[in-house]
């Protein structure tokens, strides 16, 4: 059984998404699931290099004191879920696609699990430029990669067709905001819910495995 985790690294709610399904599946222990992150970029017009944060800011806010409700809205949240935002760390909004790329590599190495939280927690707790090379060949060093193997993949133009045909993909199967996951290619649920909402779903999902 599997469940496809459709996400922008650089997107909040997905990290809560993140934390919030493994809180799920924790109380299901007997359902062996695996998990497969599909890349989505909520802003794929974003150039390489990225934005400033303050600019970001302002273009999807449109003012300091919306930004504030969304900050404090967010803080609860994380605090809830065992994350600590600190988004005033944050200088850059890099272009998630290379960090997209990096999972996909350490999918085939079976450790994309840890590499996404590293990336999660390194972007959003520790304010870290996931759009820069270097940043990422030294978030998949700590997480067990080989670093020289690493560089010359990101420096490479590998499966960047792929990841972009990935979030087409996505898009034309009506998927428009993220998070966004599928159990066992039968049950959808949107956006960062509780806990509870996906206990349903792993339910049915182990009831028709069971039935096949």
């Amino acid at each position: 059984m599997y469940i496809d985790i459709y996400a922008d690294t650089i997107c909040p709610w997905c990290f809560l998404g993140k934390r919030r399904l493994e809180k799920a599946l924790a109380r299901r222990p007997e359902a062996k699931f695996t998990l497969r992150w599909r890349p989505f970029q909520l802003d794929p017009e974003l150039p390489s290099e990225g934005v400033s944060y303050a600019a970001f800011v302002a273009m999807k806010f449109g003012g300091s004191a919306k930004a504030r409700r969304f900050y404090e809205a967010l803080d609860d949240a994380g605090r809830a879920d065992g994350i600590d935002f600190r988004l005033d760390l944050m200088e850059r909004v890099p272009s998630s696609l290379a960090s997209h790329r990096l999972i996909k590599f350490g999918a085939a190495a079976g450790i994309h699990g840890p590499l996404v939280e590293a990336i999660f927690s390194g972007y959003f707790s520790a304010g870290l430029d996931i759009g820069d090379r270097d940043t990422l060949v030294k978030i998949a060093i700590a997480c067990g990669l080989d670093g020289r193997s690493t560089a010359a993949y990101l420096d490479s133009e590998a499966d960047l067709a792929e990841v972009r045909a990935d979030y087409l993909r996505a898009r034309r199967l009506g998927i428009d905001g993220v998070p966004w996951f599928v159990v066992n290619g039968d049950y959808a649920l949107a956006g960062a819910q509780e806990f509870e909402a996906f206990l349903p779903l792993l339910d049915l999902a182990v009831m028709d495995a069971k039935a096949a």
